[in-house]
């Protein structure tokens, strides 16, 4: 039988930051669509140009590096769940997505609503909301 090969380490680089109004993680929302928040997605220059195609209205979502959160959280006492059958920031690689609605596009830069990030988190990604895809 072929060995299976393991993975024990990744290399994640931010493409950006998101800029929003909550310098704490208790201060932010714990889902961004019930609170309508307004923040800024700052890409890092070599990365702008992937925003091309985006419009404003359109929906997407963010993912990013809750670098504020705990990592050692396996079990949420105040839910009664394990951490992966929450969507607490507080996990083992605490990684998080969050659907916005764009409300401007600029050179290097995007407008949005609904964020629930802490001010600062690293950008992974960006990815469309594709409604057949999407929705179950």
């Amino acid at each position: 039988m072929e060995e299976e090969l393991r993975i024990t380490s990744m290399e994640l680089k931010p493409i950006g930051y998101i800029r929003t109004p909550f310098m704490r993680p208790e201060d932010a929302p714990s889902q961004g669509r019930r609170s309508g928040a307004r923040g800024r997605v700052e890409l890092l220059e070599p990365y702008s140009r992937g925003l091309q195609g985006l419009a404003p209205g359109q929906h997407i979502y963010l993912f990013y590096f809750c670098h504020r959160a705990e990592r050692d959280v396996l079990f949420s006492d105040k839910r009664g769940k394990g951490v992966f059958a929450t969507r607490s920031p507080h996990r083992p690689n605490p990684i998080a997505m969050v659907l916005v609605k764009i409300v401007a596009v600029s050179d290097n830069c995007l407008e949005v609503e609904g964020v629930d990030a802490v001010d600062g988190s690293p950008l992974i990604d960006i990815k469309p909301f594709v409604r057949d895809i999407d929705c179950v």
